[in-house]
């Protein structure tokens, strides 16, 4: 499986940079957030990828999900996709954006790819093992390298959202004395984490179940662990939530090795 994932990680990446070097065409959706002609065109090539390799497997994909069209999947695994996570890091041609393809099993992230096409590297994880690998040329090069969180030491870094920080971040940073900090754009927070380059990424605004489960899983494999503020492991697969709409993410922490 993991192999189909990478190879279509690496086909929406392609189409996303090929769109980044020319200019995107940018719309906003009702939320505001902008939508890119690279956000549709790198998720129809991933549904079309996993329609053929996996066509018992239901996908909740971000635009499909925004246009209505959400299968069915209680008891079911199922793929969750996020076609480019950080459109807003891509319109502003930061390099902080990321094509995320996920598989989620019983409510929980077993196998995932987050590929960064601009910063041109590629995590994944499958079996309970994380790795990272460099891209060139829209290739994978040399082998792939195992990846594991380190233990934290006594001046914690932590990552924040560049553009969805919040004063509840900054309250939780200070209550626990943290002072380095860095701001990261997309689910590469979840991946710094996972190679041990960073401590905690506290969240404390709104996420969806696609931006995080693909970085989640592979943080997961790498030894760390994301947790919902009622202190359980974050779910996903949320659909008929009574104060949020579907697939909506509570505020969590994700973290590495305590």
């Amino acid at each position: 499986m993991l192999e189909a994932l990478e190879r279509s990680a690496l086909a929406a990446g392609r189409a996303i940079m090929e769109i980044y070097n020319t200019g995107p065409a940018v719309t906003y959706k009702a939320d505001t957030s902008p939508v890119t002609d690279a956000d549709y065109r790198a998720e129809r090539i991933i549904l079309d990828d996993l329609a053929t390799a996996f066509p018992d497997i239901p996908v909740i994909a971000e635009e499909a999900v925004a246009a209505g069209h959400a299968p069915h999947i209680a008891g079911k695994p199922f793929f969750l996709v996020d076609p480019l996570d950080g459109t807003k890091e891509f319109v502003e041609r930061n390099s902080h954006f990321t094509v995320n393809i996920a598989l989620i099993e019983n409510g929980a992230p077993v196998a995932g790819v987050v590929h960064a096409p601009a910063l041109g590297v590629i995590y994944a994880t499958s079996g309970g093992v994380a790795f990272k690998a460099t891209v060139e040329d829209n290739r994978i090069c040399g082998s792939w390298q195992p990846i594991g969180c380190r233990k934290c030491g006594d001046r914690p870094l932590a990552l924040t959202s560049r553009w969805h920080n919040s004063a509840e971040t900054l309250v939780y940073l200070a209550e626990h004395r943290i002072t380095d900090h860095e701001a990261v754009g997309s689910s590469l927070k979840f991946c710094l984490l996972a190679e041990g380059y960073a401590d905690i990424y506290p969240r404390f605004s709104r996420t969806m179940e696609w931006d995080t489960a693909a970085g989640d899983a592979i943080l997961r494999a790498a030894g760390g662990e994301t947790l919902a503020i009622d202190g359980g492991p974050l779910a996903y697969g949320k659909r008929n939530q009574p104060n949020d709409s579907d697939f909506a993410n509570p505020w969590f922490i994700s973290r590495g090795t305590a």
